[in-house]
This record gives structure tokens, sequence and C-alpha cells, in this order.
């Protein structure tokens, strides 16, 4: 397996493990460039900007807990399809190279952002960011990924 691929999955696995999430779960993960952000930013979210990265939830999801239990057209080959996680390449090489960390955290980084949004968590409150931001540096420390 390539190692960005590796790093990849190794994130999902961490945060799904760290979220007690049993189930299989299928995750796709697009890695873009910054004119594709732009338009699906633009597409979806009417922002004609670079994004470093965006998710689409497919289940109703809150903190974690299933809103409305999935059912058989949320499966995909026996997994749950959790949803679709797009991320900027370029965007994430600047901002690694700006925090001072390595492009493979920044990368880790923000699959687990996009997974945990496609969980149901979000940083719209001061409070609601803090429980994200533990839930992302538990993940990228036990990782051994560290600024």
């Amino acid at each position: 397996m390539k190692p960005l691929k590796q790093l990849l999955l190794k994130t999902v696995q961490t945060v799904l493990k760290h979220e007690g999430f049993s189930d299989p779960a299928l995750v796709s993960i697009l890695l873009v460039e910054n004119e594709e952000i732009r338009r699906i930013n633009g597409e979806f979210r009417a922002k004609d900007t670079v994004t470093d990265v965006l998710s689409f939830p497919m289940l109703d999801m809150h903190d974690g807990r299933f809103l409305r239990q999935p059912g058989v057209c949320d499966m995909d080959n026996g997994r749950l399809f959790l949803g679709d996680i797009v991320i900027c390449v370029p965007r994430a090489l600047e901002q690694a190279q700006s925090f001072g960390h390595s492009p493979e955290r920044e990368l880790a980084f923000l699959t687990a952002h996009g997974l945990l949004h496609l969980l149901g968590y979000d940083h719209e409150e001061s409070c609601r960011e803090n429980i994200m931001t533990a839930k992302q540096e538990k993940t990228l420390s036990e990782m051994g990924l560290f600024r």
C-alpha cells in the first residue's frame, strides 16, 4: 500500500476507534488541486474560494451519534457509507509549511477534521470547536504526528 493511502487509512481508523464506531465503514477521500476545490466549494456552498477541506456526510449524525438509524440503502458492500471528504493538496502543503509541521501531519489533520464532520461534529461555537480540536489532537498524537 502506498504511504499516503496508509496515512489516510490509519487516520480514518484511529478516529473511528476513538469514536467507538464498530460498524464496518466506508469513507471516500478525494485529493484535489486548488481550482477543483474552488469549483466544488462554489457549487455546493456558494463560496468562490479555495479551502483546505470539504465534507459531504451521507448519514444524519450529531456528535458521533445517529439521528436516524442507517438502513440498507446506506450500505456499500457491507460497509456503512459515511460520506465524502475532499482535501486540497496544495493548500494542505502551504498550511503545513506555515504551521511548521510535516505535510503528513497536515493531511492527517484535514482527514480527521473532515471525518469528524461526517460524524456530525462542527465548530460553529467555541465549545464545539474545542471538542473537535481535542479529538483531532488525540488522533494525531496517537499516530505520532506532532507539531
